[in-house]
């Protein structure tokens, strides 16, 4: 996107390193946003950190529910910024009916614990035919065609085994969504009724294809996050966290020159109170019965 060193790339703090990697690559600054109560990046304080040296916004569709579009890019329509979306997990949510990755450029992952997953390898979307032209000669080490080089490259090449592996999977895409809806639905009624719980949601309009199904331990919880996470696992219910810090909470980043560190109380909090159980669509009904009736035991 003709990023230059010096221009500002507003994104979020709660979310993985890969995101901050790669405005740090281009020689950007990382300017964070706090999150909401949806763990995806806050409109309003989108708005708050914009300076005259802002290019982008950098939205992370957190867990498969998409930020909200809709207002950040009304957002980068008035300020003339570009849209990167990071979409690593959010394979096919909607806003308004509408796919995610159609506001600029987007970013999606195509690794082992996706819901489309290669195991490795990602895809990018653009409407832009210039950054499209662009990136494929940059993913080609730089070559439009053979030992013609027009820019310094990369070796960002899929191969076509690699591929063909997920282009297979868009034809089931559906049925693995309503199975992760459907297990979501079940979890949800399960754990509705516990205090010491807050459950994922999907505000109005922006629908969710579950990549994860966060909870979020309250003060009414009997044991902290980490404990929990162990007697989960302990019992056989893989449970993990997303994500142990915000992401400016590292030495390495904290100390970083192009990372402009502010806290943001919302994602350290959420770092140290959120964990994540199972929800993907190989689950059976015993399975699900048996994460509920195991999350209430551990939090009775």
């Amino acid at each position: 996107l003709g990023l230059k060193p010096g221009d500002e790339v507003v994104t979020t703090p709660f979310t993985f390193a890969a995101t901050v990697n790669a405005i740090v690559h281009v020689g950007a600054q990382v300017v964070f946003a706090d999150v909401g109560d949806d763990y995806n990046i806050d409109p309003d304080l989108i708005e708050r950190a914009i300076t005259p040296r802002s290019r982008a916004i950098m939205p992370v569709h957190l867990f498969g529910l998409p930020a909200d579009m809709t207002r950040i890019a009304a957002i980068a329509a008035h300020h003339d910024l570009k849209i990167i979306e990071d979409a690593a997990q959010a394979h096919g949510a909607t806003i308004n009916g509408l796919p995610i990755g159609g506001y600029g450029v987007a970013c999606f992952s195509f690794y082992a614990t996706k819901n489309l997953s290669t195991g490795e390898g990602g895809a990018v979307t653009t409407n832009d035919d210039e950054v499209a032209d662009r990136m494929r000669v940059l993913r080609n080490q730089g070559m439009r065609a053979r030992y013609v080089y027009e820019m310094p490259g990369h070796n960002y090449r899929m191969m076509d085994l690699v591929a063909a592996l997920a282009i297979s999977q868009f034809e089931n895409r559906s049925t693995m969504e309503a199975a992760r809806r459907a297990n979501a639905d079940t979890l949800s009624k399960g754990l509705a009724d516990l205090d010491s719980l807050v459950l994922p949601f999907e505000p109005e309009g922006r629908q969710s294809v579950w990549h994860q199904f966060t909870i979020q331990l309250t003060e009414n919880a009997p044991i902290g996050r980490d404990e929990f996470v162990t007697q989960m696992n302990e019992n056989g219910i893989g449970c993990g966290i997303y994500y142990p810090k915000a992401a400016y909470d590292y030495d390495c980043f904290r100390s970083h020159p192009q990372i402009s560190v502010s806290p943001s109380p919302n994602a350290e909090r959420f770092a140290a109170s959120v964990a994540s159980i199972p929800v993907h669509q190989f689950l059976s009904r015993e399975d699900l019965d048996t994460i509920v009736s195991t999350v209430r035991r551990v939090l009775s």
